[in-house]
């Protein structure tokens, strides 16, 4: 007949005994029974306070609970959620303390529980990674036209106290001005406006040097906003300099000091007065002025008229046979089988290309430079591209 197992307490028993009998050490008696010396010691103190009755089980269940989560503050904290959605639990939990007492309201745990039960939360999205890009060093420049630098000089106000946002335009081989226009803002919108007076007069250079901040860099994809897709679009090379590394754009910097120290610091009464202030003031820089970068020559003896002048019709980008074009929606998202991919806003009223790499994976171009990457199994944005760290 097969042997009856013996109870729970029994064997905690068992383990008292043998630990008064104290032939075999603690820890090697906790092992065999397969609990750890504390428990052991545990039991032993509970069998000397109670006998057999204190090696019962035991409920385990807290004796007491700080904020017990009755319907009574279920209804409140649904109620003050639905008044303020956009709350969480942090900012519930205080408002809750205030009104009802801090000692029985409940935790901001128990709170945050609640909501996600509730479906009125969500927990932060894991990003995920994308494919790299590594970052191009700045180039010399060898040539007229061949580096153009853009940036903004920074804000003042006139004698009437409006302010201006002065944009800057060089060509960095002459180190000729070619304009410096006192904007309302520094919007998209009004730099691209201005940028496309410049590009007339004065064609399209090869590439522009410009920082990462508002409006020509944006954090996202390849750092591209709307004015630099719009480069991009016109064929110029954008040339971010490395965050945090203004010197990569020195020369335009020193411009701006000499204009700070010249033209800015005592400023005309009017915007429009001074705009004919700089604007002379630009006729001197570079047809008197001379510089030691040049051999000191005035910047107008080396500059060249450029020949590439911009099209009057800019079409839409073309992709290479057996990729997929998408058009690009005014909220930055394309349709792809039946789902709305964000592949941003940069690329709005274009065409993007997905370029097949493996099996439901895209890799996404806009013209020659790669976005992101676009895998079927996911849903809302694409990976998106980044500058590799260090480059």
């Amino acid at each position: 007949m097969p042997w009856k197992k013996k109870s729970k307490e029994l064997q905690k028993l068992d383990l008292v005994r043998a630990m008064a009998a104290a032939n075999v050490s603690v820890s090697e008696l906790a092992r065999r029974s397969g609990v750890s010396r504390q428990t052991a010691y545990k039991w032993r103190a509970r069998f000397r306070a109670a006998r057999l009755r204190g090696l019962r089980e035991r409920s385990r269940r807290p004796l007491s609970l700080a904020a017990q989560s009755d319907e009574l503050w279920l209804r409140r904290t649904r109620r003050l959620r639905r008044r303020h959605p956009t709350w969480g639990a942090r900012k519930l939990r205080h408002v809750l303390a205030r009104r009802f007492g801090n000692e029985k309201s409940p935790s901001v745990a128990a709170i945050g529980r609640w909501l996600k039960r509730w479906g009125l939360t969500r927990g932060r999205r894991r990003r995920l990674r994308g494919p790299q890009i590594a970052r191009r060093p700045v180039l010399k420049s060898q040539r007229c036209h061949e580096v153009w630098t853009v940036d903004f000089k920074g804000w003042y106000r006139t004698g009437d106290g409006v302010r201006v946002e002065p944009l800057t335009i060089r060509d960095l081989y002459s180190r000729y001005g070619l304009a410096i226009v006192l904007l309302p803002s520094i919007s998209v919108r009004a730099t691209q406006r201005a940028m496309r007076r410049v590009f007339a007069r004065h064609g399209l250079p090869e590439r522009i040097r410009c920082d990462n901040g508002t409006p020509f860099g944006a954090i996202g994809t390849t750092g591209l906003t709307r004015l630099s897709a719009w480069w991009v679009k016109l064929g110029i090379e954008v040339e971010f300099i490395t965050p945090g590394r203004p010197s990569e754009n020195g020369a335009h910097e020193q411009f701006h000091r000499v204009y700070k120290a010249e033209v800015a610091r005592r400023p005309a009464q009017t915007v429009r007065a001074q705009q004919r202030r700089s604007d002379r003031w630009l006729l001197v820089y570079n047809g008197e002025r001379p510089h030691e970068a040049i051999g000191m020559k005035t910047p107008i003896e080396v500059f060249e008229k450029n020949g590439r002048r911009m099209s009057k019709v800019i079409k839409p980008w073309r992709y290479p046979e057996g990729w997929v074009a998408r058009w690009v929606k005014g909220n930055g998202e394309i349709s792809w089988r039946g789902k709305r991919r964000y592949v941003g806003e940069a690329f709005v009223r274009d065409y993007v290309g997905l370029k097949p790499t493996g099996f439901g994976i895209w890799r996404v171009y806009f013209g020659p430079m790669l976005v992101g990457e676009l895998r079927e199994k996911e849903v809302g944005a694409i990976r998106m591209a980044r500058y590799a760290r260090g480059g």
